[in-house]
């Protein structure tokens, strides 16, 4: 049997190999640092992921024989002008928003970006019938209030949610079975509103990617001792080294994790063939960031309806590697098009330049944006004072409190899970967060949340 995988796969597809049925510590380790797994990485030694772009070769038992690709990423500009490129992005935008939306009724999540805003201008281009949506953290920045806007300029219906303190205990098992623990628990907050998807519409026309294809790193052509620091430190979370290699030296693997993970982000990079670092760059988080993570959790909301994603569109990765970077350097594509066919949308404050919008963003800068950080920084200030601590995270509204803590501690502190990792050391993680540094101990605590539940479930 063959199967082909799309450019970026939107879900995991498993494969057998012929090897013990072990966990692979090594990769978990990986994991452990970045948040998700690499390349064809799994828990188990003898269980694979089949990786993007490609025809497998699958026997009867379920094993991959071979692979071979049938798209690489490449680099290879056209003599084009901003114009053209402009045109030919609104075109195949809408051509494949269409084709994915035609007779459905659409569920668009607004954000206060440009990838989702980039979509509503194309679906009200094509007249969708579209319900849209928002939420926002309890005691967080309201970002439903620029979501709002879009829809009414849009002409969509439109809900707004609180994603609330807590909810995840109540729906973290079936959030296992959606993602297999492959993904961390509290990054996908749409499972705080899990229960409002089933009849908001019929399809949903998700912006994943956007941000990546239509921008640039703006970084200068470095060498590949560079592009790999570059690339390893983006990937590594804040507080992920240490813990994995807390993890490596607990499960007394061989060699030292520095050199493996530095090892196997070389080998990857080296696969792709491509010289400019930017393009290199972007190919490699769309073969190795985009299906192992970002695709993960679009598994909550199919699981109410078909999902169709724009930016993952073989054809969209494919005008990509023939876009000249400059034009895709700070969203310029993206900018032009909203401004071009929706200059109403594109009045509308830009949640990452706040309080400025797509005309004006360039003075998001001292002096001009002094007022509002003023202004913001005072109320947060007062909200503080009046017990009410300003939310950016989720983990913020999952983790923080008594009654999270309990709930915490009962999955980190047990025998079960502390024959994988020893009550030492998820203790001095739990200590770290509630009583030192909670940014540095919140991705780790997630990871040990994760594995304790896989070490629950297997």
């Amino acid at each position: 049997m063959e199967l082909k995988t799309t450019i970026i796969p939107k879900s995991q597809t498993f494969a057998k190999v012929n090897k013990p049925r072990e966990l692979n510590l090594e990769a978990i380790c990986v994991f452990a640092a970045i948040g998700f797994f690499l390349d064809e990485d799994t828990y188990w030694k003898n269980e694979l992921v089949l990786g993007p772009a490609s025809i497998h070769s699958i026997n009867d038992k379920g094993n991959r024989v071979n692979s071979k690709p049938w798209f690489e990423w490449h680099y290879s500009p056209r003599d084009m002008s901003f114009k053209q490129a402009e045109q030919e992005f609104a075109a195949l935008l809408e051509l494949i928003i269409l084709e994915q939306t035609k007779g459905e009724r659409v569920i668009l999540p607004l954000s206060g970006g440009l990838d989702s805003r980039t979509q509503a201008v194309a679906l009200k281009q094509i007249g969708a019938d579209v319900m849209s949506y928002s939420y926002k953290f309890q005691n967080g920045y309201n970002e439903t209030a620029i979501a709002k806007k879009i829809a009414k300029a849009s002409q969509f219906k439109y809900r707004d949610f609180d994603i609330s303190r807590g909810y995840l205990w109540n729906s973290i098992d079936q959030l296992f079975e959606l993602n297999k623990g492959y993904s961390d628990f509290t990054t996908p907050r749409q499972m705080g509103i899990f229960n409002a998807y089933s009849d908001m519409g019929t399809v949903f026309s998700l912006g994943h990617w956007g941000d990546v294809l239509f921008d640039s790193m703006n970084l200068p052509q470095l060498s590949n001792d560079e592009e790999i620091d570059v690339i390893s430190k983006k990937l590594i979370k804040r507080g992920g080294l240490k813990f994995a290699e807390t993890l490596w030296n607990l499960w007394a693997l061989e060699g030292d994790f520095k050199t493996y993970f530095k090892t196997r982000i070389e080998t990857l990079l080296n696969g792709i063939n491509i010289d400019d670092t930017n393009a290199k760059l972007r190919a490699f988080k769309s073969l190795y960031w985009a299906p192992r993570w970002t695709s993960i959790n679009l598994s909550v909301f199919e699981a109410h309806h078909p999902i169709t994603l724009p930016y993952f569109d073989d054809r969209m990765c494919q005008f990509i590697c023939t876009v000249p970077e400059a034009f895709l350097k700070d969203r310029q594509l993206q900018i032009a098009y909203i401004k071009n066919t929706s200059p109403e949308l594109a009045k509308i404050e830009w949640q990452d330049q706040r309080p400025f919008n797509l005309y004006n963003y360039h003075k998001n800068k001292m002096p001009y944006n002094l007022p509002y950080k003023l202004i913001n920084k005072s109320e947060r200030v007062l909200q503080s004072i009046f017990g009410n601590d300003y939310v950016q995270r989720n983990w913020e509204l999952q983790f923080l409190g008594d009654a999270n803590k309990e709930m915490l501690s009962s999955y980190m502190l047990n025998d079960a899970f502390n024959q994988l990792v020893s009550k030492s050391v998820s203790e001095a993680y739990l200590n770290g967060f509630y009583n030192g540094n909670s940014l540095e101990n919140a991705h780790p605590l997630n990871i040990l949340l994760v594995l304790s539940k896989f070490k629950q479930t297997y």
